[in-house]
């Protein structure tokens, strides 16, 4: 055999290897956990735990979900739901699923968005929110928009009792059994510039803190007081006073909800 036929069996033997050893990385498939168990229980964490109240918000009614979209996340466990804020009636969908670090990171909002009829009208960046317990969340926002309808979405994932917005998901988030995908979603086509997002950052100050003190028994920062109890007032405590307008409904899901 040729030098340069060895030299090229030798690369494809290296790629292959080392493609199995990222991919077993990546599913935790040599780590001797029992990666399955700990999903499934995470799962059952999210849909026993997750808040129906929290802050200014409370949960209104279940959302529908499709469970083939679900099998396609790769959701073992998932929440759907709409909450209303009880002092200025403004409306925010929240859908979270949990899913390994492999699933989590797939079916970005910039993929299935279009793929349900919307194009994007803001590219998605990075945000940083800071939450009523004193931490602060890493999230992605941007807008989809078809005719009559523009969606203002944010997005985070949660692991061990931090909100991050990765770079590269699927490398950041591997070593971990399961991830919280979670989606604010509001319909802000009648909604004053910028108010969209000031009224979905509410939300997820207040919701995170909760969601991380039923789920990892994250405690508040001194000083802080616990998630659920009300703040002293001042320009960062202060909810949105804007609702929505007349007619306004919910930000609905797309049938591909990433």
């Amino acid at each position: 055999m040729k030098r340069s036929s060895l030299l090229t069996c030798g690369l494809a033997v290296l790629l292959v290897a080392g493609a199995t050893v990222v991919q077993g990385l990546w599913t935790d498939r040599w780590s001797g956990r029992n990666v399955k168990a700990e999903l499934k229980e995470a799962a059952d964490l999210l849909e026993s735990r997750f808040p129906n109240r929290f802050g200014s918000w409370e949960f209104v009614q279940e959302l529908a979900s499709d469970p083939k979209q679900l099998e396609r996340a790769g959701a073992v466990g998932h929440i759907s739901r709409l909450y209303s804020n009880r002092e200025t009636g403004a409306k925010v969908s929240a859908f979270i699923v949990c899913a390994t670090p492999h699933h989590a990171s797939g079916h970005t909002p910039d993929r299935c968005y279009p793929g349900a009829g919307f194009e994007i009208a803001e590219s998605e960046h990075r945000q940083s929110i800071p939450l009523e317990d004193g931490r602060t969340a890493e999230t992605f926002t941007g807008t989809f928009r078809k005719t009559g309808q523009t969606l203002r979405v944010f997005w985070t994932y949660g692991v061990g009792g931090r909100w991050i917005a990765p770079q590269i998901a699927r490398i950041e988030l591997a070593g971990t059994s399961a991830v919280y995908k979670l989606y604010a979603i509001i319909d802000e086509t009648r909604l004053p510039g910028g108010e969209a997002t000031v009224i979905c950052a509410d939300f997820l100050s207040a919701l995170l803190p909760e969601f991380d003190q039923a789920i990892f028994g994250v405690q508040p920062q001194p000083g802080e007081p616990p998630a659920g109890q009300e703040r002293p007032a001042g320009p960062a405590a202060q909810p949105s006073r804007t609702a929505l307008a007349p007619g306004q409904e919910t930000a609905p899901l797309p049938a591909d909800r990433g």
